[in-house]
């Protein structure tokens, strides 16, 4: 091969590769939106009920206001006199006075406390004592008599009695409260353990399980969906009893305000009163909700 060919050869020889650098990882690109708009679709989608729920309850409070708004300023008498009764304004600006008086927030405070302390020794005391009750018919026969003879007692015919038993007013209110609340708990859950399934009963025995399994595993569960209504009832008439003994005996509390404002013609402060009671009970009740799905996350929503 001569020189010419030699030299037309050599620029073709590859030279060595060289090693690229390495790539920068570029920034996270921005989702498009149209891929947003899809997300947001699919969780209106799947939350349809529970907004739906919201808008409806959202109607239906503005429509009461819109009534309420309407029948104070036109002061319509239609067998119903609604003369003395205060107009929504009026209560809010009650409202903004109150939340600036420590005095109404005492009032608020002692009636949660008293509420949770005697909704407590009730829950306590009842759920267990319904539990024995379902599984043992001898404990049934004992106390559900008692019972049945006690429960249709209103909570206001047991003020003297409470005021003769316990030493203080507060005691006697926390008493009247825990009555109120004690035999819907009770009552609901007696209920949940006379439903269980008596096979279920019967296939944790034939697997061996003993008495404390069965009530662990089988009649617990079971009876958990009635006692949470029982807790969310008891609760309603836990309020209803604590208003009633607070506005007779009580000094302190909101039912005491309620009871003092219609003592002095403050109607304003008598419907801010019964709001607030009406959005403390809307409140715990919620709380016990919450507090069932929590704890039971197999129940229906």
């Amino acid at each position: 091969m001569d020189s010419t060919a030699l030299k037309l050869i050599e620029p073709m020889v590859v030279s060595p590769a060289i090693e690229a650098p390495p790539a920068v990882p570029s920034a996270a690109k921005p989702v498009p939106a149209p891929r947003k708009m899809h997300q947001v679709w699919r969780w209106l989608a799947l939350h349809r009920r529970e907004l739906r729920a919201l808008a409806v309850g959202a109607m239906s409070l503005a429509l009461f206001l819109l009534c309420w708004h309407l029948l104070t300023k036109y002061r319509v008498t239609v067998y119903i006199r609604f003369v003395n009764v205060p107009s929504p304004e009026m209560v809010f600006d009650s409202l903004m006075r109150a939340a600036r008086d420590t005095k109404f927030l005492s009032h608020v405070f002692l009636s949660c406390r008293r509420i949770f302390i005697g909704f407590a020794i009730a829950a306590t005391i009842a759920v267990p004592l319904g539990l024995v009750m379902g599984r043992f018919r001898l404990v049934r026969e004992f106390v559900f008599p008692v019972s049945e003879v006690l429960r249709p007692i209103p909570a206001i015919a047991w003020v003297p009695m409470s005021i003769m038993l316990w030493p203080s007013n507060e005691e006697s209110i926390i008493f009247i409260t825990f009555l109120g609340s004690f035999f819907p708990i009770l009552l609901n859950t007696l209920h949940g353990m006379v439903m269980v399934e008596p096979v279920l009963i019967r296939a944790a025995q034939c697997l061996g399980a003993r008495e404390a399994s069965i009530f662990r595993e089988v009649y617990f569960p079971a009876t958990l969906p009635y006692v949470f209504t029982g807790l969310t009832v008891g609760m309603g008439v836990a309020w209803v009893s604590l208003i009633a003994a607070e506005m007779i005996s009580g000094q302190f509390g909101i039912g005491y305000f309620t009871w003092e404002a219609y003592s002095l013609v403050q109607y304003s402060d008598i419907a801010l009163g019964m709001i607030c009671i009406g959005v403390l009970g809307l409140g715990s009740s919620a709380l016990i909700r919450g507090l069932g799905r929590v704890v039971m996350p197999w129940g229906k929503k």
